[in-house]
Parts: structure tokens; sequence; C-alpha cells
């Protein structure tokens, strides 16, 4: 089955629906998304989307957060850029419908997150997320350009390598020409040919055991560019949030904003004593890596399994008002947070490297472009500044179409793509060859590749990392093609990249944390093709 479109978007958040509403104004859109089109990481976002609106805020205020919560690692072009682009994308959303909250007076409200100097968050109750993507899942599915295929897992991108044609990481002319699409009605695999793609896949947060991620955080673009020989960074950089509901029966861990810390909620140890300022000025809005580790350390100390995060100093109408989905979250397990303190714990949320983009975030690979949480566009360095994700999609996309637009028409596509082949997959092994590994990928990150490292912990990881890649391509290409055996190759491809990227760094910076280099020390870093 073979299928050409002018625009290939995969993926169905914030970053892939906002660059598909704006490049179905010039051609044909082709949206892939592997479940519901609204389970996405962006439908999850409580706290809201950071934006310079009102005085005493400037973009220079912005900036310096900014770059200060990426630990001088952020490129600082980038994040100028960014932010000063920051009024103008918000305005977007709201011409496409979002409803953020108001006050009395009529002007936008704002809150104020760990990291940032200024009261700057826009925010929609505590369910932002939710209500963006509703409403731009509504544009999307009026717009008669654009096709949605959901339930569609995307296997691989197509370059000159499917062509027969050896190619490397410094293939100068590397292109893209489309994607490998699983439909999983017909069980068949799809030839998709596209002028432009862009890769708007997510995160990995499913790598690690504990995450507020949904669990179709695979991490798939990252894994798919990076076999394409696409070039990729930070992964080491990956962002625990310190505030997930402590529930062991729930996955993926519900999340607890960082914007209820923001209107007064304080983190306290088993005693009720606040313990933040032990660890830095800011106590309990100290960024968001520095909180992760003190919570991590007070665990370690008190050998008991989560923390306290106490609200009830709060107001109760800001309570309902504000946070009625925590409120009642909360409620649900016997927790009223106007009363009750809410257990907390670390779960991974974010990762801040990706796959490299320049400023109109175009990979390394021709005609294959990349936003959100799967891209690096330099913007967050080693740490990501609260509410700056959903911020950070919107201008790479917008700008990633800008670009996109220009060039579409001179490309040609590539009809010398052969369809997929599936000769010699013949072998349908238990499903428990694949749970039992994905499980073991998520034990050994969760434990050697976490909030604290070391070099020993690392090497640990990584030998017995390798002997599930081994095993899962083996399997891989002996079993006929089902969408768990490729989000656990995904899924291992990502994690062998976590810890190769967190061995080269050796100092202390930002999310990266080691035993080893506890100071934070510049160092050369080193590149390479590991895997």
């Amino acid at each position: 089955m073979r299928q050409t479109v002018d625009f290939l978007v995969i993926g169905s958040g914030i970053a892939g629906l906002s660059f598909a509403l704006k490049a179905a104004n010039f051609g044909k859109v082709c949206v892939v998304t592997k479940s519901n089109i609204d389970n996405t990481a962006t439908k999850y976002a409580q706290g809201g989307i950071a934006a310079v609106l009102y005085h005493p805020d400037t973009y220079e205020k912005h900036i310096r957060d900014t770059i200060m919560a990426g630990d001088e690692l952020s490129d600082s072009t980038i994040v100028e850029l960014t932010i000063r682009e920051s009024t103008n994308r918000v305005m977007e959303l709201i011409e496409w419908g979002v409803n953020f909250d108001k006050t009395k007076s009529g002007k936008f409200a704002l809150a104020k997150e760990g990291g940032h100097s200024e009261y700057r968050v826009l925010y929609h109750k505590d369910i932002t997320g939710k209500e963006i993507e509703q409403k731009l899942i509504a544009a999307a599915r009026q717009n008669e350009n654009i096709e949605i295929l959901e339930d569609h897992l995307v296997i691989e991108v197509i370059t000159q390598h499917h062509l027969g044609i050896e190619v490397s990481r410094r293939t100068s002319d590397l292109t893209c020409y489309g994607a490998y699409i699983y439909d999983p009605h017909k069980k068949k695999v799809r030839t998709l040919l596209s002028k432009i793609t862009m890769m708007a896949t997510g995160g990995i947060g499913t790598v690690y055991g504990n995450t507020t991620n949904p669990l179709v955080c695979t991490g798939d673009g990252i894994a798919m560019v990076y076999r394409a020989k696409g070039q990729v960074r930070g992964m080491e950089f990956v962002q625990f949030h310190p505030t997930s509901l402590f529930n062991p029966k729930e996955s993926p861990s519900f999340l607890i904003t960082e914007a209820l810390r923001g209107a007064g909620a304080v983190l306290k140890d088993e005693t009720g004593n606040e313990f933040m300022y032990k660890y830095d000025p800011r106590g309990s809005l100290a960024p968001r890596d520095i909180t992760a580790r003190a919570i991590d350390n007070e665990m370690k100390m008190s050998g008991k399994e989560h923390v306290w995060l106490d609200a009830t100093k709060i107001k109760k109408n800001e309570i309902f008002d504000h946070f009625p989905n925590i409120y009642a979250k909360c409620l649900s397990i016997g927790i009223d947070i106007t009363k009750d303190m809410i257990p907390v714990v670390p779960a991974a949320h974010y990762s801040c490297g990706g796959i490299i983009t320049n400023d109109w975030g175009e990979t390394t690979i021709h005609n294959l472009y990349a936003s959100g949480e799967c891209a690096s566009t330099g913007l967050h360095g080693a740490n990501r500044l609260a509410s700056n994700s959903l911020l950070e999609a919107l201008v790479f996309s917008h700008r990633a179409c800008l670009r996109a637009v220009e060039k579409f028409k001179n490309i040609h596509f590539c009809h010398e793509v052969p369809e997929w082949d599936s000769s010699g997959t013949v072998l349908n092994e238990e499903m428990i060859l694949i749970t039992q590994s994905k499980k073991e990928l998520q034990e050994i990150m969760s434990n050697y590749v976490g909030i604290v490292r070391s070099n020993l912990r690392l090497q640990r990881a990584l030998d017995r990392l390798f002997l599930l890649y081994k095993e899962t391509e083996d399997l891989y290409k002996k079993s006929i093609l089902i969408p768990e055996i490729c989000e656990l190759r995904n899924m291992i491809n990502v994690g062998y990249l976590i810890i190769h990227n967190a061995m080269d760094r050796k100092e202390s910076r930002g999310l990266h944390y080691s035993l080893d280099y506890p100071e934070h020390r510049d160092v050369q870093q080193i590149e390479g093709d590991r895997l």
C-alpha cells in the first residue's frame, strides 16, 4: 500500500497539531498517531504555558530564568528567539479557541512556578494541556486538508538506506522520503511518501518504571531518527518531576503540578518539617533538578518511599477553583488536600535532549523536521524551566512550518522507495518475552540511570542493556511485526543513548548528577556513533 502526501506529521500533541494546522494552508497533511489522537503528553500538562504578558515581567527576565534553569548550557540565541516569540504564539492558541483563566478584571490569570522570577504561566484550571489538546484536535478535524490516522505506528523513517545506499551520521545529503507505517486494522505496513516530514512523537518517560508520561511515550521518534543516522544529543538530561502522587498501584503516575507549590504548598519530611531550605534558598520553589535530588536524598536518609507536600495553608476556594482535578484525584484515594498532606515522589517527566534541530526545526536529515519533546533545540540546556515545553513546541512548529512551506514545492517524491519487506518473519513468540524485557529495561534505568548516577551504575546498566538489545534485535528480525516489539526496540535504543551520553559527561550538570563527578566543570563532550 503506497500513499503520497505533502506534509507527514508523526505525533498528535501540541507540536504535531500546531504544525499540521499551519501546513494545511499550503498542502495536504497526514497526521499519524499510534493511539487515540488525544493520548499525548500535551493532554496531561497541568501547570500551563509560560509567556511574557504584563509588567513587571520582561523578555529579559524570562530569558535569564530559562538560562539559569538550564545551568548555563542553553543556547542563548535559541532562548532569546523562543521567549521573544512567546506572546505571539500564545495569542495564536487563543485564536484557536483555547480558554485561559482570567482574573475578575479581565486580565489573564498568571501562576508562578519553580525557577520563575515572575508570574507568567497562563493556565486553564489544572488541566491546561487538556484544554489546548481539545481545541487543536477540534480545529484539525474540521480542516479538509488534514487526514488523521489514529492507532497507526510509524516503524521507520525512509532514507537512502532503504534504496540500498550506505549512509552514516556524516552523510551530507542524507534525506527523508517519508515513513513506513504499520496499519493495525489490515496488519500491513504502509509506504507513505512525503515531501516534508515532521517528527513530533513526544518523550521517553516509559523507559523508566515510574513516570508521569502516558504509556505511549516510548521514545519512538528519537530512536527512529538515530537509527536513520540523524544526530541526537543531551539524552543524559532526563527531568524527574519532583512531585508525582505516591500511589504504587497506578501507572502512569499522577502529576501534582508545580503550580500548587507556586500557590503556597511546601515540601515536608516525615516529621512535618520543611526541608527544602537546607538545599536551596528558594525553598520549595527551587528548580526541578535541585528539588528532585533533595527529595531523593531525604527519602534515602529516612528510608521512606515518599515525602509530603503540604497544601493545607492554601485557601479552599483557590484549591477548588485552580486545582479541582488534583483535589478530586487525591480525594478518590482518601486524601483531602485542604486538610491532609499529599504523599509525593519524583517521577521521570521530561527529556531535555533529543533530535538535534536548528533554529528552524530542521534536523540533520534533509526534509525531516522535529518539534516538541523529541527535539533538542537548545532551549532547555541541562534542565527545563517549568512550563517552557508547550511554548517551545509552539515556537518551533511555527518556525518549521515557515521553512517547510518555502521548500516543499521544489521537493519531489522518491518513487524508487521499495515496499516494506516482511519476508522471513514467521516467529510469533509469547508476549511474555516482550513484557519481561520491558520490565527489565525499566528496572535497569530506574535503579542505575535515575536522579543520582555513578560510573559503576552506568557501566552496570550498559552491560545489562546490551544483552536486552541483542535479544530484542534478534526477536525483531524473526518476528511478524507487532507494535509491542517495535516499542520495546525503541525504548532500548533510547536507554542506550541516555547511558552513553551520561557516561560521556564527566561532570555534574543540571539534571545529570554523578557521584564520581560532583563538581560542575566545563569539559569537551564526546560525540560518536556508539550504538
